[in-house]
């Protein structure tokens, strides 16, 4: 890019888009000099000099002096993107947790809330819960509610236009939550639900097992089972949210999977349904019979629905992530066998690396997505960054 003739007019504007293109420049490279930043825009060095003091002026950026150790002659000024003229907040709401992650503006985690919550929790219960985790992790961080800048809140369940889970959700009462509506009231930012394992699928792509990949499923195996799609880099929500549902589909046979873990022979009186699946593991890997069977079992259903999108969509990878990923040294292998059997063309198999954090963290990528979306399009001033004092 190079600096256009322009009338007076239109001056204003031609200074807005030469400063974006130092803040791209910027954004995730390491500190800069003027050489730098005018050799990667395109711009002189004259007008990138000018630039990049207005943007440490305005707060958008730092720079860092040479120091004394520096080469003979006088050595170059770096600028650095300043990653703290904003927040996000990335939030799972879950059947059992709610997991809060606050970040600046170069996804550097600066505070984090979980907080166990009932799975039987009615509606006015969990988002007061969701309210609680809010402000402690706010406070936590020393940031009021102006100093975030994007939300978004993963919910479990197919999550339509409005925001709310209207087709299903396991969430006692949630389908008619507006949970935007909800945290509207308390946020001036944009506020942005979106479904688990879809966000689940984000975080992997961009911290986690598919940093590689462009064409991933993402499976969700767990008590509940569900997928993300990211196709072309992508993440695909489907024309009303429900790309990725397969396993409404019965003849998929994911609805029943646990199943064969939970009702698995053996498993003590004292172990309770949502525990069954970690002593069957347990116990598989112990060597078991009983367990061993199930496990399989389990894993044969898996394979159906994962088989169904990877001859659908052929990605690349496929990546095993929830709660029973965890117990990938048993399921890995033998869904990459059952996989091998069923497509035409055999994906990569990987298991998450994410854990548990995965869904939040999907979340606070879509909220710095937000940030980068409005930011290149709408120009520096929205969002401005504070001046600091």
């Amino acid at each position: 890019m190079t600096e256009l003739a322009t009338t007076g007019t239109d001056l204003p504007r031609l200074r807005e888009l030469n400063s974006l293109s130092i803040v791209r420049a910027l954004r995730d490279q390491p500190p800069s000099t003027v050489t730098e930043l005018s050799q990667r825009t395109g711009l002189s060095r004259p007008a990138v000099d000018v630039i990049a003091q207005g943007l440490v002026a305005d707060g958008w950026a730092t720079v860092l002096e040479p120091g004394a150790n520096s080469a003979v002659g006088r050595p170059a000024r770096r600028y650095q993107f300043r990653a703290t003229a904003g927040h996000v907040l990335g939030i799972d709401v879950g059947v059992h947790k709610i997991l809060a992650l606050l970040s600046d503006l170069d996804g550097n985690i600066v505070h984090s809330v979980r907080q166990s919550v009932a799975a039987d929790a009615p509606p006015a219960d969990r988002l007061a819960e969701l309210d609680n985790v809010i402000s402690a992790c706010l406070t936590g961080a020393g940031k009021a509610p102006a100093d975030i800048w994007a939300v978004t809140v993963a919910v479990t369940g197919a999550v339509d236009a409005s925001g709310r889970t209207s087709f299903f959700t396991p969430l006692p009462g949630w389908g008619d939550v507006d949970l935007t509506g909800h945290l509207a009231s308390r946020f001036a930012c944009p506020v942005q639900v979106e479904n688990d394992c879809k966000l689940a699928a984000v975080a992997e792509r961009w911290q986690g097992a598919a940093s590689d990949a462009n064409d991933i499923v993402y499976v969700l195996a767990g008590m509940r089972t569900g997928a993300g799609l990211i196709l072309d880099g992508v993440l695909r929500r489907g024309y009303g949210g429900a790309a990725g549902e397969i396993g409404a589909l019965k003849h998929v046979r994911w609805l029943n999977a646990p199943a064969h873990l939970q009702n698995c022979p053996g498993v003590p009186d004292t172990v309770g349904p949502d525990d069954a699946a970690a002593w069957v593991f347990n116990a598989a890997r112990e060597g078991d019979k009983a367990a061993r069977t199930a496990v399989s079992r389990y894993v044969k259903d898996l394979a159906v629905g994962a088989a169904a999108l990877v001859l659908a969509l052929d990605p690349q990878v496929v990546i095993l992530g929830g709660g029973f990923s965890r117990s990938a040294d048993l399921i890995l292998n033998a869904l990459r066998q059952e996989l091998q059997r069923l497509c035409l063309r055999m994906p990569e198999v990987r298991a998450s690396t994410l854990g548990a954090d995965s869904v939040a963290l999907g979340a606070l990528k879509l909220s710095l997505n937000e940030v980068d979306d409005r930011l290149f399009s709408a120009g520096l001033s929205a969002p401005v960054a504070p001046r600091r004092k």
